[in-house]
C-alpha cells in the first residue's frame, strides 16, 4: 500500500484545516456519503460545575491531526494489522449550531445532526460538549433496532430530576434507560463520591443497569468485563473523558481521581467492537482550558481514532 509520502505535499499536521483527522468537511449533512460522520457538539450549559467543555471539539480535531499523516492506514504491529485504510471513509460534519441558553432546541440540532448521519447509512461519532449531550444523541434512534449502552464513565449520571433540570450532565443514563430502543446499560468506571445519590443507583439497578467501578473492572479484566454485555446486543459507547485518571487528563470540568489508565479503557473497547456491532458513539467532557498541555484532547482523540480502528477492522474494512 502506497504510503503517500512520496507525491504531493507532506501536509504535517500544523499545516491545512483543522478537521477530524484531517478528513473532508461536509457542510451539506443531505449530501454525506460516508462509513464515519463526526459531528462537533460544543454545549456545556449543563454543567453543574467547571464550564469549557463547549471548547472540546475544536481541542479535540486540533489534537486528532496528530494522527493524520500521510499512511495508508496505521499499521499496528502487536495486533498485526493495518487500521483504517482508505477504504474507510470518514467526514466531518462540522458542529451543530448551538444556541445560547437555549437547551432544547440545542439539543435538537444535535439530534438532527445525528439523525443526517444515520440516514447516510454512516457510524455517528459525536465530540463534546458536556454529558447532556448524549440525550440527543441517543434520541436520534428513535425508531431503530434496540441497543445496548456502554458507558465508560466516573459518574453514574442517573438522575432524573434536579431542580426542574432533567437535560443537564447528570441525566443522561436515566434518560437512556427510559428509552425503549435502550435494551440496557453497562456503566463502567464509576467511583468515590458521585454525581448521583444513593436512589439512583437503586433506580439504575432497577432499571437494568450493570454497574462497575475502576477496581471491580480491573479485578475482571477487560475480556470478562466485555463479556457482561448481552451476546448479539448491538451497542453504543459514550465515554466520559473523566472516566481516566486527571493524572492523565485534568483537562475536564469534574475529574475524579482513582480513573483508568489509556491501555485499561482501550483494551475493553477492542473486545466491545470484536464481539458487538457498534452503532453510534460519543465522547465528552473534554474541557482543553483546564490542560495547557492538550494531552486530554490527545488522549481523546487518540481513543476515538484507535476505536474506529478496531470497529472497521471487525467489520472487515
Amino acid at each position: 500500500m502506497a504510503h503517500g509520502y512520496d507525491s504531493g505535499r507532506l501536509d504535517l499536521p500544523f499545516t491545512g484545516i483543522c478537521t477530524f483527522a484531517r478528513k473532508p468537511h461536509v457542510a451539506d449533512w443531505s449530501a454525506l456519503q460516508a462509513d464515519v460522520a463526526v459531528l462537533g457538539a460544543p454545549f456545556d450549559a449543563g454543567t453543574q460545575w467547571r464550564p469549557g467543555a463547549r471548547f472540546g471539539p475544536r481541542a479535540v480535531r486540533e489534537a486528532s491531526t496528530l494522527f493524520s499523516f500521510g499512511h495508508a492506514g496505521a499499521y499496528d504491529h502487536e495486533d498485526d494489522a493495518i487500521y483504517l485504510g482508505p477504504e474507510v471513509r470518514i467526514v466531518d460534519m462540522g458542529d451543530a449550531d448551538i444556541v445560547h441558553t437555549d437547551t432544547l432546541k440545542s439539543h435538537a440540532n444535535i439530534r438532527a445532526g445525528v439523525e443526517a448521519a444515520l440516514n447516510a447509512g454512516a457510524l455517528p461519532v459525536v465530540i463534546g460538549g458536556d454529558h447532556s449531550v448524549n440525550i440527543p444523541c441517543i434520541e436520534a434512534f428513535e425508531g431503530h433496532a434496540p441497543f445496548h449502552v456502554l458507558q465508560i464513565d466516573a459518574h453514574l449520571d442517573f438522575v432524573d430530576e434536579r431542580h426542574g433540570v432533567t437535560r443537564g450532565h447528570g441525566n443522561p443514563m436515566r434518560r437512556a434507560a427510559e428509552k425503549t430502543h435502550v435494551s440496557g446499560l453497562t456503566q463502567v468506571g464509576i467511583r468515590n463520591v458521585s454525581s448521583t445519590a444513593k436512589e439512583g443507583y437503586d433506580d439504575a439497578r432497577a432499571m437494568g443497569s450493570d454497574i462497575l467501578s475502576v477496581r471491580q473492572m480491573r479485578r475482571l479484566g477487560p475480556a470478562a468485563t466485555a463479556a457482561r454485555i448481552p451476546e448479539g446486543s448491538p451497542v453504543y459507547i459514550t465515554i466520559d473523558i473523566d472516566a481516566f485518571c486527571p493524572s492523565i487528563a485534568p483537562g475536564t470540568g469534574t475529574p475524579s481521581h482513582g480513573g483508568f489508565l489509556y491501555y485499561e479503557v482501550l483494551e475493553l473497547l477492542q473486545q466491545v467492537a470484536q464481539s458487538h456491532e457498534i452503532v453510534g458513539i460519543d465522547l465528552v467532557e473534554v474541557a482543553p482550558d483546564y490542560d495547557p498541555t492538550g494531552s486530554t484532547a490527545i488522549l481523546a482523540a487518540q481513543l476515538l481514532m484507535n476505536l474506529l480502528g478496531f470497529v472497521f477492522h471487525a467489520r472487515g474494512a
